[in-house]
This record gives structure tokens, C-alpha cells and sequence, in this order.
């Protein structure tokens, strides 16, 4: 039961005004991103409208969105459930993500200036805290802020759009293994900066790639972790 997996209050009711279908949307794919709502959970039509205060016929349309864009699996006769990534999606979709994100590194290394690195410094230092904190929401959080952040110092729209696209499924994928990847994912972000500071654009390369593809390694391996 839904009602079993998410506390009393934890999913905020819907503001009315702007259009419906997209907050619940919205609000269903953040559920699902932060694995509040769980791969292979069966998601019930009344209890989601339930908790966020609205009609069933929002969620409805909400789900088959998700299902159309691989988050929810509407199975004949049963019903709609979290989908449960296979191991060769993800394989994917990280090797993509370093692709995009060791460019952007490159790129930020060419352009950004003073202000641009203390930014990085500064969502390194909450991150660092966060850990510190076991704090694993937070941490996620700001791990998908640094990313954005050297993708915005790139200064690459087009390559931002394409990052985009992954983002909140890198996020998915992130969530199980931020606390085995724990302080050395910051590490790894504080190497990046010197890099990034340096305008090294090769090293801000070779740590990129190096620190994607430790993420996609430890999700592979997180079974055994």
C-alpha cells in the first residue's frame, strides 16, 4: 500500500492554480527520482490522488506520461508500477552521462572565471557537510547542483539540453550508491575545481570521466556493497 511507504505529510498537497496534469506529473516523477516511491512499486490510481489532493483522472494521465517516457510500467489487468531499471539501462545511460559531463568539464576548464569556481567551492562544502551528516537527500541534491553547475560553466547550450534530457535519471541512478560513494565523490569534485581552476582543460577531462564512470561502476556493483 502507498500509504504504507510514504508518511503523513510527506507529499505535499497540490497548489490549484497553473495547469494540473503537469504538477502531478511533476510531482509523481520527483517521487519516483528520489525513490520515495520505489522500483516495482505498484502505484494505485486513488491512493496517489489521495495524497496529493486531486481527482484520479490527473493521475491517470500523469502515469500513462510516465509510462510513455519509461518511468512507470502499465501492465495488462494489474495495474501501474515504478519501473525497474535493468542493468544494460543504466550501463547506458551513465556511459552517455560521462560522454556529456567529461565535455563539460573540458569546456568549463576554457571559460570560467573567479566567480564560477567559488560557486563549485561552495556547493562542495554542503556536500562535504552532508556526508559528514549522513544527510543522503541532501547529498544527492547537491551532487546534481555541482553537475548542473559546471554544465552551466561549459557554457554550451546545446550540450546543457542534452545533459537535461539524462538528468534526473543519472539522479535515479545516483540514489542507491550516494552513501558507498560518500566522501570520495567530493574528493573527486575538489579535484575537478583545482582542474577547473587551473583552466587544465585536459586533467578537468580525465577527472570527469574518472569520477562518472567510478558512479557507474559503483551502481553496478552496489548489490554486493
Amino acid at each position: 500500500m502507498l500509504s504504507a511507504k510514504l508518511a503523513q505529510g510527506a507529499v505535499p498537497k497540490l497548489e490549484r492554480p497553473g495547469p494540473l496534469r503537469e504538477r502531478v506529473y511533476e510531482a509523481l516523477l520527483e517521487l519516483i527520482t528520489t525513490r520515495a516511491l520505489q522500483p516495482g512499486q505498484h502505484l494505485v490510481e486513488s491512493e496517489l490522488a489521495g495524497h496529493l489532493g486531486v481527482s484520479r483522472q490527473p493521475v491517470r494521465e500523469a502515469l500513462q506520461r510516465l509510462n510513455t517516457e519509461g518511468w512507470v510500467d502499465l501492465r495488462p489487468a494489474q495495474g501501474a508500477f515504478v519501473h525497474e531499471p535493468t542493468e544494460e539501462e543504466a550501463d547506458q545511460l551513465l556511459s552517455v552521462r560521462t560522454l556529456l559531463e567529461a565535455e563539460a568539464a573540458r569546456l568549463a576548464a576554457a571559460t570560467s572565471g573567479s566567480a564560477g569556481i567559488r560557486e563549485l567551492e561552495a556547493l562542495c562544502a554542503v556536500g562535504e557537510q552532508a556526508v559528514a551528516d549522513d544527510d543522503v537527500d541532501l547529498a544527492v541534491a547537491t551532487n546534481a547542483a555541482f553537475h548542473a553547475k559546471v554544465m552551466e560553466l561549459a557554457g554550451n547550450v546545446v550540450l546543457a539540453e542534452l545533459a537535461g534530457q539524462v538528468d534526473r535519471r543519472v539522479r535515479w541512478y545516483y540514489t542507491p550508491v550516494a552513501r558507498q560513494r560518500g566522501k570520495q565523490s567530493w574528493i573527486e569534485h575538489r579535484d575537478l575545481i583545482d582542474a577547473i581552476s587551473a583552466r587544465d582543460e585536459a586533467r578537468a577531462t580525465e577527472v570527469m570521466r574518472a569520477h562518472t564512470e567510478h558512479t557507474r561502476t559503483t551502481y553496478h556493483q552496489r548489490e554486493r556493497g
